[in-house]
């Protein structure tokens, strides 16, 4: 694969980093973990294999060899050769096509979430591993490939090639292949984000608490794969609490001296001393991953049993989409080059 366009920053990302924070090594990884791992099923892999995850918009790339591609996240225009190919299904992209991965349409009809979007490729990509992760830690310049996003005339292999007798059958089965994504998975964009009470809710004053829930929050242009910072009422403590510092987690809600909040996000810091508020509920990470700088969200309190069962309850609908996509693995499977 040749980058013609790298996009504004494309970078390969995992599941993270993992088991290496106590030696100062960030978690990184995917900031939507919905689209990591829909993408992966839409392309056949069994494994979740590193993606590309694309910011405000994507590459534009030539394909030197045959491959299975899935774009899944925010409303990305997707093109193969200039014709244009839908979102969150599998596409077959020819020796000698170029895929181009633009930003998503605006308007005033345009709804929250166009922020980030995820490429995953049957098969995957060879990338440096570090720690056990693909994932890239653009600050420490490792994994991912050569630890950086995507520059123009960068050349990607791919880990395994499609046979040029099973191409034209993958590509038929593919076209029969009907697919039916349910809502709960959460690839919608929505305003309200649901928290959970953090490890110092009850440091803050009553008033602070009610004010952190009620308030609308605009995503500041500061934030990145880092941290959200946020805009809106200051929760500022009279006496500037500080806490001992403590390992840090993808969605908790600090709040440094000035008061305004900070979510904490991928490739956040691995420790952090402010007190922590809140924790974004795990499955609207990926909501709040796709908002743009400049959008407004509102926070809702939700209990650790809530938090708990919605979370399941997306478990379960991933399970029905693996095994509805069990058959795509099969032909993707069979269509590969034998290793000998």
């Amino acid at each position: 694969m040749l980058v013609l366009k790298p996009g504004p920053l494309s970078v390969f990302q995992d599941a993270g980093r993992h088991g290496y924070q106590a030696y100062g090594a960030p978690v990184c990884g995917v900031m939507d973990q919905v689209a990591f791992r829909l993408a992966n099923a839409l392309v056949g892999n069994r494994t979740l294999l590193p993606v590309l995850e694309m910011t405000l918009s994507g590459p534009q790339i030539k394909f030197m060899q045959d491959a299975c591609i899935a774009v899944c996240g925010a409303a990305f225009t997707l093109e193969c050769d200039g014709r244009p190919i839908a979102l969150n299904r599998p596409h077959l992209i020819r020796t000698g096509q170029v895929l181009s991965i633009g930003s998503a349409p605006v308007s005033n009809d345009t709804p929250q979430g166009q922020a980030r979007a995820t490429l995953a490729i049957a098969g995957g990509i060879q990338l440096n591993t570090t720690m056990e992760s693909a994932s890239t830690d653009l600050k420490s310049r490792m994994g991912g490939f050569h630890g950086r996003a995507l520059m123009k005339e960068d050349r990607l292999t791919l880990n395994r090639k499609l046979g040029p007798t099973a191409v034209d059958a993958l590509a038929h089965f593919l076209d029969q292949f009907r697919i039916y994504l349910p809502a709960g998975l959460g690839l919608g964009s929505r305003h309200h984000i649901r928290v959970t009470r953090g490890a110092h809710w009850t440091h803050f004053t009553v008033n602070q608490q009610t004010a952190f829930l009620n308030a609308r929050y605009t995503i500041t242009p500061s934030s990145d794969r880092m941290g959200y910072r946020l805009d809106g009422p200051s929760l500022q403590t009279e006496a500037g609490l500080q806490i001992l510092s403590e390992p840090t987690a993808f969605g908790t809600i600090q709040i440094p001296p000035d008061g305004q909040p900070i979510i904490l996000m991928a490739d956040r810091q691995t420790t952090g001393g402010y007190p922590k508020i809140a924790n974004v509920a795990s499955v609207d990470l990926p909501v709040l991953a796709r908002c743009l700088p400049g959008e407004s969200i509102q926070l809702s309190l939700i209990s650790l049993n809530e938090a708990r069962t919605v979370f399941l309850q997306r478990e379960a609908l991933f399970a029905q989409v693996h095994q509805a996509l069990a058959p795509l693995g099969t032909a993707m499977e069979d269509a590969f080059v034998r290793s000998t």
